[in-house]
């Protein structure tokens, strides 16, 4: 595309738009926060960009009435929108209802700055026994996204460790020995959970575009360049991903890994 007509698109558009699912407690928010670089709150607005008061929308979130149209927003990086799929777990066909809706409407809209750009579907591993449930499974079934990408995100990947330690030294190591060993094995049983997701979501009628697992994420400063290069590389229109790299100047290493491929 022409520079001058990619650099009007942008334009338009102002913002990337992300739309955040998973359950609760999935480890979302952290993310947003290390992708934006603070540690604060995000700022929430409803549909008529007013101002919501935190408390009230947290107090609806326990109730069971988060609503998907309202936008977090963090002050660091004003450049990204998000959008949170709560309580998917819940298996409601109402709350599903509202989140397909919400995607067909916001893929599809004319109005550009309003559209999603990019899906990040959050499964947690410390919820291993029940990684792929029902309601995660039927969306994969039933939600056409169109041309929006969903990536899947394994998050709180950093509960392996324990895990591998444990059975570690349930087999007679020491404690020593299998903190030593356990970076090994524990990238083994990352990989294996990987490879398990996929076998299950890629043989449904509109699987993820892509899948990444995310270590290191309750740090602050975290490295979230491979999930922006996954998003970016799952983007259709070169227009979107020079929109995604904008918010993200600071992030020198994912300017220059596109700056290369272009």
């Amino acid at each position: 595309m022409d520079p001058a007509k990619a650099k009007e698109h942008i334009d338009r558009i102002r913002r990337f738009r992300i739309l955040v699912m998973g359950r609760a407690n999935a480890g979302k928010t952290t993310i947003l926060q290390r992708v934006c670089n603070t540690t604060e709150k995000p700022e929430i607005f409803n549909g008529n960009g007013e101002k919501v008061d935190a408390a009230v929308v947290q107090g609806s979130e326990t109730r069971g009435h988060h609503n998907i149209e309202d936008e977090l927003v963090f002050q660091s990086n004003p450049g990204f929108v998000f959008h949170d799929s709560c309580g998917f777990e819940s298996g409601s066909v109402e709350q599903f209802d509202v989140m397909t809706k919400f995607v067909k409407d916001r893929a599809k809209t004319t109005k550009l700055d309003e559209r999603i750009h990019a899906i990040w579907f959050c499964i947690p591993l410390n919820e291993s026994h029940r990684m792929v449930m029902a309601a995660e499974k039927k969306n994969f079934d039933e939600c056409d996204t169109g041309h929006v990408p969903v990536i899947v995100l394994l998050t709180k990947a950093d509960t392996l460790s324990l895990e591998v330690v444990q059975e570690l030294t349930g087999q007679g190591m020491s404690v020593d020995d299998a903190m030593k060993g356990a970076a090994e094995v524990e990238k083994k049983k990352l990989d294996d959970y990987l490879e398990m997701v996929k076998d299950w979501l890629d043989k449904k009628i509109f699987p993820p575009e892509d899948y990444l697992s995310l270590t290191g994420m309750q740090k602050e400063g975290a490295n979230c360049t491979p999930l922006l290069t996954c998003t970016a590389n799952a983007l259709k229109e070169e227009v979107l991903q020079q929109l995604l790299i904008s918010t993200q100047q600071s992030n020198l290493e994912l300017c220059m890994e596109f700056a290369i491929m272009k």
